[in-house]
């Protein structure tokens, strides 16, 4: 079944010097990744302790002609292997507009990028995606966008399809990493590169497509491995009998009423033990070469940590989760206060990387002498500035963990109303402007940021609603939303005759659609209704459930009510409604 397994480097993987092709086969899905998982992509790499392990490629020889070179057939990995060739174009791209300020051998290597992006001998993209979704054209594009040697074609759309904008979140990431790091962009650029280059792949080659489909199905359908969160555990249990200084029942005890506060969800738990370093550092034993706490380095961090003064971490970890869980709203509670509801508005806005800020707060917040009321004001001036970041993407995501440790350090002597002055300070000085804001949200803002979307037109209907009218706008069933963003015209393909003809023909209907389903202004929010994407815009309008209840544009939202008694909708409408509602959200999540 395996004819070789192997671990590389992606340099070796990919080298220059080698005569290796990789190629998607056409029957693979189209590039699907998003803007989450180029994020983490990107802040694992420059993050990582050593080589970051990139995880297992599948791969089938299908090589007919050896002077052409070895071909091989992608089974499973091409979502990375595309993604991490678009970064690596990025990073060739920002090196090749600096190549003055580099010197002869950085030169070089800028050399050898290209080549092994682009194979010399026939100019070759060494990663070759298929052709679904105008995939391939869209990647010969980019690389030429880049400056390699290499011929692209220009599809419509182009920069509005998922190749292109990933190429350019890596372009931006790169510069906002000189910006952040206080560096030229040349030398961003080049961390990036060596830690890309440095990456681990394993590369499992078979000898059918019938091999690759088993084995590929054996390695999704594993058991789930260990996570740091149970290694981190195994060693505080082993440490506890080594030590003797707590039974090994009592720490087990004292670890599961940490998990019990955290809830069931690994992602919390390990955010948590991530963020209680960050927060508490200071007061904590040195570990070595951990100035925060990162996926790779957890650990490492712990096994220290346990090692130094078992007792101390382990009550303190159980204190500290009680405080987090409130702040993650792991539990609901019978009586929520207005603190809690606007922890549950910053958990809705995507907020969870200020929860390190948050637990040093509510942890020290008598001696801050801080209030529930010193404590909500923090809350809602981060969940306006996630608001913000998470359209924008600045600051960076690798940054935040640094913002909210240096903001921990800022507070100082400050007491009570100061420290809710120096939170928001350094807030604001990091924070997008509100001009970038603005274009982002007069934008594609749901195929920016889908989430953001549904927070901002939820918060809008939210803040129309009286105690009679009171709608929530987040209850699920069914794993769904009941209320759900709703595209006025629609997104779907095949336009209805009724819309094309009040757009003003097929092919203008066609562009109109194109260009503004996705803005601010073309969204809102109804009742979930899986039959009512692609009605015209009267059925739409008038849509009502078996319960004879309206569910379209007169379901009573104010977020609707000028959609209520309207006849039709045309591009002069998604901008008008699209600079209104972008008005009021600039005013609506403030930072000044």
């Amino acid at each position: 079944m395996i004819k070789s397994a192997n671990q590389y480097p992606v340099h070796a993987l990919f080298s220059h010097e080698a005569n290796v092709l990789y190629r998607i086969p056409p029957y693979q899905r189209e590039y699907s990744w998003y803007k989450a998982q180029w994020e983490d992509l990107f802040e694992d790499l420059i993050e990582a302790d050593g080589a970051h392990f990139l995880g297992t490629i599948i791969t089938l020889d299908q090589t007919t002609d050896t002077l052409e070179g070895n071909i091989l057939h992608v089974i499973d990995g091409q979502q990375r292997l595309t993604t991490l060739t678009l970064l690596l174009a990025a990073v060739y791209s920002v090196l090749k507009e600096h190549q003055a300020e580099l010197d002869d051998d950085t030169r070089t290597d800028v050399t050898n990028l290209g080549r092994l992006i682009v194979r010399k001998a026939d100019g070759q993209p060494r990663v070759t995606p298929q052709k679904q979704g105008h995939n391939l054209p869209d990647y010969r594009r980019v690389l030429e966008e880049a400056g390699l040697p290499i011929d692209g074609e220009w599809k419509p759309y182009y920069p509005s399809r998922r190749i292109a904008k990933c190429y350019r979140y890596f372009r931006s990431a790169i510069i906002k990493l000189s910006e952040t790091e206080e560096v030229a962009p040349q030398e961003a650029a080049l961390r990036v590169h060596e830690a890309a280059l440095q990456a681990v792949i394993v590369k499992i080659e078979v000898a059918s497509h019938a091999d690759a489909f088993v084995l590929f199905e054996s390695l999704n359908n594993r058991g789930m491995p260990l996570s740091p969160v149970d290694l981190i555990k195994n060693h505080l249990l082993a440490e506890s009998e080594k030590k003797q200084v707590m039974d090994v029942d009592e720490a087990f005890k004292h670890w599961n009423e940490m998990l019990t506060s955290l809830g069931d969800n690994y992602s919390t738990q390990e955010r948590f033990l991530r963020h209680y370093y960050n927060a508490f550092k200071s007061e904590m034993p040195e570990v070595a070469n951990a100035p925060v706490a990162t996926k790779s380095r957890l650990i490492r961090i712990y096994e220290t940590l346990l090692e130094e003064d078992l007792t101390q971490v382990v009550d303190s970890l159980v204190t500290a989760s009680k405080i987090y869980g409130r702040i993650n709203c792991v539990v609901e509670r019978d009586q929520p206060t207005s603190l809690d509801r606007a922890f549950q508005r910053l958990l809705r806005a995507q907020g969870a990387p200020s929860y390190v800020l948050l637990m040093w707060l509510m942890s020290k917040r008598s001696g801050l002498e801080l209030t529930d009321g010193h404590i909500e004001t923090v809350v809602h001036l981060l969940t306006n500035f996630f608001v913000r970041r998470n359209l924008t993407g600045y600051p960076p995501t690798y940054a935040l963990a640094k913002l909210f440790m240096t903001t921990i350090e800022a507070v100082g002597d400050a007491r009570g109303d100061a420290v809710v002055s120096v939170v928001g300070d350094r807030l604001r000085a990091v924070s997008a402007t509100d001009e970038e804001f603005r274009a982002r949200l007069e934008g594609r803002i749901y195929e920016e940021n889908t989430d953001v979307a549904r927070f901002i037109l939820a918060t809008l209907a939210e803040d129309g609603m009286t105690k009679e009218t009171t709608t929530d706008l987040w209850l699920q069933e069914k794993n769904h939303f009941v209320w759900t963003i709703e595209h006025i015209l629609p997104q779907g393909e095949n336009l209805p005759p009724a819309w094309q003809e009040m757009l003003g023909g097929k092919e203008v209907a066609a562009q109109v659609q194109e260009e503004h389903r996705h803005r601010l202004g073309n969204l809102t929010i109804t009742a979930y209704n899986s039959n009512l994407g692609n009605k015209s815009f009267l059925e739409k309008r008038d849509r009502k459930d078996s319960k004879d209840r309206f569910i379209g544009y007169r379901n009573g939202l104010s977020l609707n009510a000028e959609l209520a008694d309207r006849d039709s909708w045309t591009t002069g409408d998604i901008e008008k409604r699209t600079k209104a509602l972008t008005a009021k959200v600039i005013a609506r999540f403030p930072l000044g």
